[in-house]
């Protein structure tokens, strides 16, 4: 099956395979900067799975929004674009794809970079963490990655050394739900793909925001759910940018993607 048809899969599987993870873990322990479970800076990856992502993926800067960021992808020349899905070892690498989404942020946050500089951000679901390694080069005090993959942690580490970054913090734990961390910007790119975790985001993000006055930035390339959703009413358009052709095929004719301020309002309850 060629990856195409693979990351169809991925696509549709998100509803029924990684969704069911984010709500297995809901909840947990308070999340703030110096406590959490997290890859630290130091930790060295396991061997066997170092050496079969740098096998199986491609080192490109290429066919995305960000063409400072280097990043371990998969594409045409990996051996698991023409594999069956279900020979990768290590669950869905939905780390392996430069979401839409998270492109529009990375290129925001790298056109803009008094939008993180001096502040504290959380990427979350980090994916292949490029938003978080663009909050980096942007000058950002304090940047932690979150993803539940513990794969895509292994991955975040090896693209910030590609780009000759120092490894930032990365927790693997859910956090949606949990105790409002204090930061001053919240980024997240293509998590609104399924309604009930679109309902968690909206409002854990919210509860943020009111405790914190954390600031929330999403990008999303106009997915249903995402557009659907009674978020929507409470989002202003912040850039809008047309994607590269080569994104474009990856993600079957979506040709632009925006990222969006989340303003909600006064009431808990929208």
């Amino acid at each position: 099956m060629a990856f195409h048809g693979w990351k169809w899969l991925l696509l549709l599987g998100r509803q029924n395979t990684l969704t069911k993870v984010w709500r297995s873990r809901r909840g947990g322990p308070s999340l703030c900067w110096k406590r959490c479970c997290h890859w630290s800076t130091g930790k060295s990856l396991d061997p066997e799975v170092k050496a079969f992502l740098e096998e199986n993926t491609e080192v490109t800067n290429s066919g995305h929004l960000t063409p400072e960021i280097r990043l371990r992808l998969l594409t045409p020349r990996c051996r698991f674009w023409r594999e069956k899905p279900d020979l990768w070892p290590y669950g869905d690498p939905f780390w392996a794809i430069y979401w839409p989404g998270g492109q529009a942020l990375s290129r925001y946050i790298l056109d803009n970079p008094s939008v993180v500089k001096g502040r504290s951000v959380l990427d979350l679901g980090s994916g292949c963490g490029a938003t978080a390694i663009a909050a980096v080069m942007s000058g950002a005090s304090q940047v932690l990655a979150n993803d539940i993959d513990p794969i895509a942690g292994m991955a975040m580490i090896l693209n910030c050394e590609l780009n000759h970054l120092n490894p930032f913090p990365i927790t693997i734990k859910n956090i949606i739900n949990s105790e409002a961390g204090n930061w001053d910007l919240i980024v997240l790119g293509d998590m609104f793909y399924d309604e009930q975790l679109a309902d968690g985001l909206h409002h854990w993000l919210q509860k943020c925001i009111r405790t914190h006055q954390t600031e929330v930035l999403i990008g999303d390339p106009g997915r249903h759910q995402f557009l659907s959703h009674s978020i929507r009413s409470q989002l202003h358009k912040v850039i809008e940018y047309s994607l590269p052709e080569y994104t474009r095929q990856e993600n079957y004719g979506l040709t632009s993607s925006i990222v969006w301020s989340y303003q909600p309002s006064n009431s808990l309850d929208n």
